[in-house]
């Protein structure tokens, strides 16, 4: 049986930056304690309520079949005109892998100076996690802060994650923090960050919708549209003994490589992957048509990293 919950209380103030709103609720119904419908509170204009670039997607739009989208969970909005061109599960909670690197971007723009030079400490220059992408940073090596995001965001290194961490927290439970309140402050409530890069934890989740609501955040920042749309980048850094070291980072994003192709008039200006064995494989696009219309896309735990971009290309087909 379903139990109606108060998932959390925020006033408008926090998405729109007006201080004389009232508070409203969101409500949402629980089926299960990995899986939420979202439920439009009786009396409120959710429209109001969100910041006009934001889209909610009500329950009645959150089931939609397609025989060619078998990923847990995905969506594609247009964002330019507020239309959701398939849901489904968008509310279900699902592990992000290294989509994780979105809310570590976000905290960074908000509250990092990319002038900053970083230390790699013994932490972050020690990942042993089977099949984690590192860098290959080491102990010592001094690294700008803005090179860090930029191989975070296109090579997606977890060493540059835990490196930024322990910069910005202080520690990787202090960042998780902040990675948390970001999170919350910009309606994305049922999501839950451990850690910086996306390395598998139990306690470590979010939704399709928490990541929309990250991902269309981040596109405000001109930084970050021009960093995920690199196809590779190069970074330049030095070492404990201050030798400099130069390394080229490809970017994980098959479209951006010239390796899938987008459908016929879609240009695919970039995003983020993300793979682990049980949050599966998992990617967020931004794309625009052509007519300059934009569009969020987004599939989480595939089979693999082929079907991934498949569905993903069936997703971009829906674009009228």
């Amino acid at each position: 049986m379903k139990k109606k919950f108060i998932a959390v209380i925020l006033t408008a103030a926090i998405l729109t930056g007006c201080s004389n709103t009232p508070t409203i609720l969101l409500t949402y119904l629980e089926s299960n304690q990995d899986e939420y419908q979202y439920e439009q509170p009786e009396n409120i204009d959710i429209a109001e309520f969100f910041a006009t670039d934001l889209t909610v997607i009500p329950d009645d739009l959150n089931h939609m079949q397609n025989s060619d989208i078998t990923a847990t969970s995905s969506l594609i909005i247009n964002t330019s005109d507020d239309e959701v061109l398939y849901a489904n599960n968008v509310y279900q909670r699902l592990y992000p892998a290294s989509l994780t690197k979105l809310i570590t971007a976000l905290v960074v723009l908000r509250q990092g100076d990319l002038n900053d030079t970083v230390t790699i400490s013994y932490n972050a220059s020690h990942i042993t996690e089977s099949g984690a992408k590192l860098c290959g940073f080491k102990e010592g090596d001094k690294v700008k802060l803005d090179a860090l995001l930029n191989s975070l965001l296109v090579y997606s290194g977890n060493d540059a994650g835990i490196a930024i961490a322990e910069h910005i927290g202080g520690s990787e439970a202090g960042f998780s923090k902040l990675m948390n309140e970001t999170a919350k402050s910009i309606g994305a409530v049922h999501s839950n960050f451990i850690n910086a890069h996306g390395l598998h934890d139990d306690n470590h989740y979010t939704t399709a919708y928490d990541l929309y609501l990250i991902f269309n955040e981040l596109l405000m920042y001109d930084k970050f549209v021009s960093i995920i749309n690199q196809a590779s980048y190069t970074i330049q850094y030095t070492d404990k003994d201050n030798h400099p070291k130069e390394v080229q980072f490809l970017n994980t994003n098959r479209y951006l490589k010239g390796l899938e192709t987008a459908p016929e008039g879609i240009t695919v200006t970039g995003g983020k992957t993300g793979t682990t064995s049980k949050a599966g494989n998992c990617l967020i696009l931004h794309s625009k048509d052509s007519n300059n219309k934009s569009y969020v896309s987004l599939i989480m735990q595939a089979s693999d990293g082929n079907s991934l971009f498949s569905q993903m290309t069936k997703l971009l087909n829906m674009i009228p």
